[in-house]
């Protein structure tokens, strides 16, 4: 492998190595929630953290590897509590409820959401393996609020997650206003949703 690329640790880790990367993450997020994409840089984290600045090497490859890491925990965060977030008595009722619900969470850190979006969406190779990790995780959070099963269910999923990346993006690089948003949201999951549904009724 050319260039001077590092690579992160990909073994088990023991509980106090994860107790660090645990720390390093909220490093980060503290750093993106203060100043946004431009105020993390591995030697910040690593201040902040604690720990020796080539530490930080070792268990996140590049400044974009570590944020896309941090969206990972914000979408756990913010999808926790999925009865109570996903309220309503239809598929589409719970979708709805939850895409609102993440674009408003999502307005509320906006500085945290620009700059998490911001890595997630770079080209730098090494955050593939977690943004794969990342788009699998809120999908099953979609499926989660959907429930009932859905004609082409895959598809459906990746559609709405397309369509929540998209609200994510207009919310921070657009910076349209949260209403607008959250409305495209909502919009977009219905119809997606209701198509689908739609085609599973009998004629």
């Amino acid at each position: 492998m050319s260039g001077d690329m590092r690579i992160t640790v990909t073994r088990a880790l023991s509980k106090d190595q994860q107790a660090r990367r645990e720390r390093l993450l909220d490093a980060a997020r503290e750093l993106a929630h203060e100043g946004g994409y431009p105020a993390v840089t591995m030697h910040d984290v690593a201040d902040r953290a604690g720990v020796a600045r080539a530490t930080v090497y070792r268990y996140f490859a590049t400044k974009d590897h570590l944020l896309t890491e941090v969206a990972a925990t914000w979408a756990h965060r913010v999808t926790a509590d999925i009865d109570a977030l996903a309220v309503g008595d239809t598929p589409v009722d719970r979708l709805v409820s939850l895409l609102d619900r993440i674009v408003h969470v999502a307005f509320e850190e906006l500085t945290l959401t620009s700059a998490i979006i911001q890595a997630v969406t770079s080209d730098d190779p090494s955050v593939d393996d977690a943004r794969t990790v990342l788009f699998l995780f809120v999908r099953d959070r979609l499926s989660a609020a959907i429930g009932d099963p859905v004609p082409e269910r895959d598809e459906v999923e990746i559609v709405l997650g397309h369509v929540l990346l998209a609200a994510l993006v207009s919310l921070t690089a657009l910076r349209r206003p949260v209403e607008e948003v959250a409305t495209m949201a909502r919009t977009s999951g219905r119809l997606v949703l209701s198509g689908a549904l739609a085609a599973q009724a009998p004629a």
